[in-house]
């Protein structure tokens, strides 16, 4: 008897910390700017989002991998996954990471989104809108279950890319960022879309499909270059 009550506590405990992880997480994400700093609607200030979280120390002589390697490495990563259905997009290296698109070759639409340790070659699924909002390849559409999508899921939302844009536009302002949006790129149940300075790309951010709540995505780092494979 007592072993079920702890099983049912331990599965109620678990519950709860999705649900703190849901609630929370867009709400951090949400607040910051670029690179990870405040302020932001809730007005949280000098907060480096996630610092360290793709890898740790690194060696002083240690030499990060190029956009070459980083384009083999993603796309060996989504050939693994044993759906024939998905192709690299895009390669961006940014001062902490690289980041990677996938998408489906039959509808063009977005698959998810991936980072690429600079060091080690690790790969991770992205954090926030990819886990979060993802209704077919994130959490929401089964547990980041790529080999596997859930099947069905629509890539129409209520809310269109354009105004998604103004969105975008409208955050930025709020925050008294100098920057503009590109046009944005479809995933199943949000967009995501470079953020623009005069002479370039700033960072990216992602709005959702649905609410229309924005993240910035504050983990990258400054941008370095890219590679378009596929739109």
């Amino acid at each position: 008897m007592r072993g079920r009550r702890g099983l049912v506590g331990g599965i109620a405990a678990l519950v709860v910390g999705i649900i703190g992880l849901l609630t929370v997480v867009p709400a951090i994400g949400a607040s910051l700017g670029p690179n990870g700093w405040g302020p932001g609607p809730w007005g949280m200030m000098g907060m480096p989002a996630m610092a360290g979280m793709m890898g740790g120390p690194v060696a002083a002589d240690a030499q990060p991998i190029d956009i070459e390697r980083a384009s083999t490495v993603a796309q060996n990563y989504i050939a693994s996954l044993g759906n024939p259905n998905l192709a690299l997009a895009e390669v961006m290296e940014f001062g902490g990471n690289y980041y990677v698109q996938a998408l489906e070759r039959d509808t063009g639409v977005r698959a998810f989104e991936l980072l690429i340790d600079k060091y080690t070659a690790a790969v991770f699924p992205e954090m926030g809108p990819n886990m979060l909002w993802n209704t077919r390849y994130g959490m929401m559409g089964g547990m980041m279950g790529w080999r596997r999508s859930a099947q069905g899921q629509s890539a129409e939302m209520s809310i269109g890319p354009e105004r998604a844009q103004e969105l975008a536009r409208q955050y930025l302002k709020t925050q008294g960022l100098p920057l503009d949006v590109a046009q944005p790129d479809r995933f199943y149940g949000y967009y995501t879309m470079h953020t623009l300075r005069q002479d370039g790309i700033e960072g990216m951010l992602s709005v959702n499909g649905y609410s229309g709540q924005v993240w910035y995505h504050v983990w990258h780092g400054p941008f370095v270059q890219e590679r378009e494979l596929m739109r």
